[in-house]
């Protein structure tokens, strides 16, 4: 019996110790399979962990980028603002050196203004003398006026006396100058009254056919030969030929200075016959030349006075400055150049613009020094160029058969 349960002992230990081996490797394999499911989760959350980790570095670089470029315009920003606070610096500076200068000119101005206060007080007195002096000449000049109105009536029927102390001698047979009889009627203009003996120049009476009364005009007996009826003079200034189209069409001026004869007189004096032209020019330095036109007339109002010309000889250019192929007349109230500029007005005065053209001898009057450079003054551009002003023009007609 001792033996048997040795044996069921020896045995029983031989089988505890086999289910016991068992146990522990079941237990052993059943934590290596759990080890190895949270291997693999750990293994799964470490690729999750790193692929979050690669994200936020992606971000974190981009934010970054952004800041240094944020950094940059910052520097950028502070760098211009710190110009500007220097340039604001200067024109404080600047500022106050002007508000300085201000302050000066304003003392200098109050004094000025004082002094001129002082001067003005001074000019009334003196106005207040010359009033009373000029109210006195304006009786001596009325009365004067009056005289010279009296003078004027007996210069005018001396004229007609002589006109027809000419026709009495014409029709008693006497000759004239140069064996011409004088026909029985008044003087067309200063070619008629040449051939009638009076050979001086100076102002005239002419009676011009389809005009109403007559006419005075200059006379030019002492050019080429004599005979020129003078329908434009410039010599001094004194006259304002910044004029509308109504004192162009009738004229204006004085024929013994500067004046204008006007567009209806030359259009109805050249519709009598036909008729050369005649400009003479004088720079600021005492040079003179001429062009000349065989055949000249204009036409009338409707046709705006349309310049005619033909035939350009002279030492004023090879070339002529007025257009040969024919313009409009313009003024500053009526454009009808061939310019969008309106040359009446930026050249001043009236003339046969076309495009503005290389003359216009009826613009503004520069003295001498003052006559270069200028645009809008008395230009001929074939002889002094583009912006030289003249000192003195005179346009004067005669007839063709003269």
């Amino acid at each position: 019996m001792s033996k048997l349960e040795n044996y069921i002992v020896e045995n029983m230990k031989s089988e505890m110790a086999q289910i016991q081996q068992n146990a522990v490797q079941n237990h052993t394999a059943t934590m290596l399979e759990i080890g190895t499911s949270l291997l693999s989760q750990t293994a799964e959350q470490t690729r999750k962990l790193t692929d979050v980790e690669t994200q936020v570095l992606n971000q974190t670089s981009r934010l970054e980028i952004q800041l240094l470029e944020n950094s940059l315009s910052t520097y950028k920003l502070e760098k211009q603002l710190l110009q500007q606070t220097n340039e604001i610096l200067k024109i404080h500076e600047k500022n106050s050196l002007l508000e300085h200068k201000i302050l000066e000119m304003e003392g200098k101005h109050k004094e000025e203004l004082d002094a001129l206060k002082e001067e003005k007080e001074k000019l009334q007195g003196l106005v207040t003398r010359q009033t009373y002096i000029i109210q006195e000449l304006e009786k001596q000049l009325n009365r004067a006026t009056t005289n010279n109105s009296v003078l004027q009536k007996q210069q005018l029927e001396l004229m007609d006396t002589v006109h027809n102390l000419v026709n009495l001698c014409t029709k008693e047979g006497v000759l004239l100058k140069g064996g011409k009889r004088e026909e029985e009627k008044p003087f067309r203009d200063c070619a008629d009254v040449y051939q009638a003996g009076f050979n001086k120049s100076g102002i005239y009476t002419i009676y011009i056919n389809n005009m109403p009364e007559p006419k005075k005009v200059f006379c030019n007996m002492d050019v080429n030969g004599g005979g020129w009826t003078v329908i434009q003079h410039r010599e001094d200034g004194s006259l304002d030929f910044q004029r509308g189209w109504k004192e162009y069409k009738m004229g204006f001026g004085n024929p013994s200075g500067e004046y204008w004869l006007g567009n209806e007189f030359i259009f109805a004096i050249t519709s009598q016959r036909q008729y050369t032209l005649r400009i003479e020019l004088m720079d600021w330095e005492g040079n003179r030349a001429y062009s000349q036109y065989d055949r000249f007339h204009i036409g009338n109002e409707k046709q705006n006075y349309r310049l005619y010309l033909k035939g350009h000889t002279g030492t004023a250019g090879k070339q002529s400055s007025l257009i040969l192929h024919g313009a409009d007349f313009s003024t500053k109230d009526a454009d009808h150049d061939n310019c969008m500029c309106k040359c009446a007005l930026m050249l001043t005065g009236g003339w046969w613009f076309d495009a503005c053209g290389p003359s216009n001898l009826n613009g503004m009057f520069y003295t001498a020094g003052q006559n270069h450079g200028k645009l809008n003054g008395i230009k001929w551009h074939y002889f002094k160029g583009p912006s030289y002003s003249l000192r003195s023009t005179t346009m004067m007609i005669r007839p063709l058969d003269f």
